[in-house]
């Protein structure tokens, strides 16, 4: 009898242990939660229930599985123990991951609220939060490896050995994974150098999108037409690119017209003026239209608008340049460049030339052109 009860209490205690445990690790956060809404923190850490549970019970087997009575040979009692650490230091692991990203997150969620109305700065906050939490789960990870490998005793002599030639382990690992290194640092230096963010709009290769990951090694854009290019963050470290969200949002656009010598200026100013009075995504800052070249054929106007970001920017440009497109169709058509394909009509007076061909097949008269003769009484 002794020999069934006591494996049932040694297992079913340790499991009712692991429930009980586990509820009042809730019941307490969720109180805790209640009471203070300034800060998520206790309602992050209720994530946390899973892995704390897997912990106790581990540890609460891995101490007590010794005692449960049951006839086992050595080796299969040291198998199981072996297992029972095992389990307890990858729960142990996912455990202090769990509770380092509540915390960040937390941190992050209250300096968020109360700088919004700085979105480039919590941008920038955003980045370093994210690659901190891979730089915690990545360490986090190695440590939790390297302690289940030690459990090992082959594995132990393997470590006594690389330790010993740990300087020649390095130089070679350096050079076989620079490329891997230069990346992790670049994105170190990304994050805490306030290069881009998270969130900001690039312009890379010619290529117009927004920033939507950042991890130590590659970056992710996001083009407009929801494209994904993946890039490697040493890109962003040692080649030039555009940064429109970098020192504020706020952005100033420009639209250029080819129009006649001829175009009406004034009345063009008036109607953006009446344009932009309409356009939501103008944010009232500035505009402005003015000359800015002239060709024998055309000239050049361009039309500077304001927008708060830069997808603001962009709806108001195309806007402008409907509209006023539109507006000179409908009111001043002559605004428009035209293409000359007939011959000009002749002043009164002017005759087209006559063509007299030699025997050569040459025009002497025509050798410049055509000659203008004036009309003579006898028509």
């Amino acid at each position: 009898m002794e020999s069934v009860l006591r494996p049932l209490i040694v297992l079913g205690g340790s499991v009712v242990i692991t429930l009980a445990a586990g509820w009042l690790f809730d019941f307490l956060l969720r109180r805790a939660d209640a009471r203070h809404h300034e800060t998520p923190l206790w309602g992050l850490l209720r994530q946390c229930r899973i892995p704390f549970q897997l912990v106790m019970c581990a540890a609460l087997l891995r101490g007590t599985y010794a005692r449960t009575g049951l006839g086992m040979v050595q080796s299969h009692r040291v198998g199981i123990g072996r297992l029972l650490t095992l389990v307890l230091i990858g729960a142990s692991a996912w455990l202090v991951v769990r509770i380092a990203i509540a915390v960040v997150d937390s941190v992050y969620a209250r300096y968020a609220a109360a700088h919004n109305r700085d979105p480039a700065r919590v941008r920038r906050v955003r980045t370093q939060v994210t690659l901190i939490q891979r730089v915690v789960i990545a360490v986090v990870t190695i440590l939790a490896v390297a302690a289940m490998l030690l459990t090992f005793p082959e594995m132990q002599a393997v470590g006594t050995s690389m330790l010993a030639s740990a300087g020649l382990v390095g130089i070679v690992a350096g050079v076989a994974a620079q490329s891997t290194l230069g990346n992790l640092f670049a994105g170190l230096q990304i994050a805490f150098g306030d290069m881009v963010r998270i969130g900001d709009t690039v312009v890379v290769d010619g290529e117009w999108g927004t920033i939507e990951e950042i991890t130590l090694t590659f970056l992710a854009v996001r083009t407009w037409d929801e494209r994904r290019i993946t890039m490697p963050v040493s890109y962003f470290t040692g080649k030039p690119f555009e940064n429109w969200s970098r020192g504020g949002a706020q952005m100033t656009g420009s639209v250029f017209f080819h129009l006649d010598h001829s175009a009406p200026i004034e009345a063009m100013r008036d109607k953006l003026r009446d344009i932009l009075g309409e356009c939501a995504a103008w944010d009232g800052r500035n505009w402005s239209l003015a000359v800015t070249d002239t060709t024998p054929t055309t000239i050049q106007v361009r039309a500077v608008v304001t927008a708060k970001d830069a997808d603001d920017i962009w709806t108001a440009r195309c806007a402008v340049r409907e509209q006023l497109i539109g507006w000179l169709r409908d009111h001043h058509p002559y605004a428009l460049p035209r293409v000359a394909t007939a011959p000009a009509a002749l002043p009164p007076g002017d005759a087209w030339p006559s063509v007299n061909m030699n025997g050569s097949g040459k025009d002497e008269k025509a050798a410049s052109g055509w000659n203008r003769t004036p009309r003579t009484g006898r028509g």
